[in-house]
């Protein structure tokens, strides 16, 4: 495949910012394409998304029957992703927090990582248009997950990552349950806990101008306790496992 970069999007009701984010990413300096993955948008959206498709051969478009949450939406692009043999594979957020020009970036970085984290918090902190209060429930989630699983990522709830393709070929997708900023520590633990080598990398968030956040009470609680089911899952263990002897 000449074109084996792929960015998943996931929309429900982006009707407003779809045709820039589309835009934006057309105008990369690298080649990439674009997975829409819409969850029956009451506005629209998917339709949105078809048109765009019927112009753009590079822009794809996996329609699916409910909102069912980040997690299982995500999930449903990476095996369309592997199914159909792209080696990069992107999270971004479809409200343009995530800023597409950093992509290059990230497929540098990616050249000597199996994952690379766009972080808000490595060397200092870049937010913009957040009210303090979720600035420092950020923060806080932070430092949470760090305490409770060992996991060494300043930003383990970010959700705009470049997966290798052996590196989702290594996880169980099935077993993958959880939604929100949990489905994003969820998939960070696990390909830290096999090894895989994980890359940080800064960028500027900024919170969404058009739309409505996804933030919820429920999406807070579920990132609370799956910390401590993904220590379970380690056997309490707060650092990688050990890797298997050869026999």
């Amino acid at each position: 495949m000449d074109r084996n970069t792929l960015i998943i999007v996931p929309t429900y009701n982006e009707r407003e910012n779809l045709p820039a984010l589309v835009e934006r990413i057309l105008a990369l300096p690298v080649p990439a394409d674009l997975l829409i993955v819409d969850d029956n948008s009451p506005d629209g959206t998917g339709q949105m998304a078809d048109q765009f498709a019927a112009q753009h051969p590079q822009i794809h478009v996996l329609h699916r029957l409910e909102k069912s949450g980040l997690g299982r939406a995500y999930c449903a692009g990476f095996v369309w992703a592997l199914e159909h043999g792209y080696e990069f594979i992107f999270e971004m957020d479809g409200d343009f927090s995530h800023n597409p020009d950093d992509v290059p970036q990230f497929l540098k970085a990616a050249e000597n990582a199996d994952l690379v984290l766009g972080s808000r918090y490595c060397d200092g902190i870049r937010v913009i248009n957040w009210p303090i209060k979720r600035l420092l429930l950020s923060l806080g989630a932070a430092k949470y997950v760090r305490l409770v699983t060992g996991l060494p990522i300043s930003d383990p709830t970010g959700g705009y990552k470049c997966f290798r393709r052996h590196t989702l070929e290594s996880i169980d997708l099935n077993s993958v349950h959880s939604n929100g900023y949990s489905f994003q520590i969820e998939m960070t633990h696990k390909i830290w806990c096999q090894g895989l080598r994980i890359v940080e990398v800064p960028i500027v968030f900024t919170d969404r101008f058009q739309g409505h956040s996804k933030m919820s009470g429920a999406i807070i609680w579920e990132a609370i306790w799956i910390t401590w089911r993904l220590l379970m899952h380690n056997g309490l263990r707060r650092s990688p496992r050990p890797a298997a002897k050869p026999s």
